[in-house]
């Protein structure tokens, strides 16, 4: 089985040989089996635990390449006019946030969804693509600056 020991973060020579589609949560990724869209198995092996991003590359041992395409997944929309307010709360509990002009977007979470409302929020259920805002010291996730 080929092993990936790098991820490249720009590719403009080479194609790549496959495809794996990843959720947010398993974008975040030290050392693990997985299976490309096209059935490349292969395992990840990284020194460290990386978060990876869509159109990043896994790059095997044998030189290909496999791209990283941002699987849909469910997620709460949540609207209003006071989007700042809802926006602290969430930051308040280390939440990934995907933060847009007149929109959010958080994973699906009931006690949220509930803390939302409560908050006058507008909410709707959608499944899309999850790209969170990274972390405040640079590291990728809003969990990683250390205290």
């Amino acid at each position: 089985m080929d092993t990936s020991f790098k991820i490249i973060h720009h590719n403009n020579d080479k194609e790549a040989f496959d495809e794996i589609s990843l959720s947010y949560e398993e974008r975040f990724i030290r050392r693990k089996k997985l299976i490309a869209n096209n059935g490349t198995e292969f395992l990840v092996n990284l020194e460290e635990t990386v978060s990876v991003d869509e159109n990043h590359y896994f790059e095997l041992d044998n030189g290909k390449l496999i791209k990283v395409i941002s699987k849909e997944e469910n997620l709460i929309e949540i609207t209003g006019d006071n989007l700042k307010q809802i926006i602290w709360h969430i930051g308040n509990r280390h939440l990934p946030c995907q933060i847009e002009e007149n929109r959010i977007l958080i994973q699906d979470d009931a006690v949220i969804l509930d803390m939302v409302l409560k908050l006058h929020g507008n909410v709707k259920k959608v499944f899309e693509k999850f790209k969170p805002e990274g972390g405040a010291y640079g590291m990728g996730r809003t969990h990683s600056h250390k205290h």
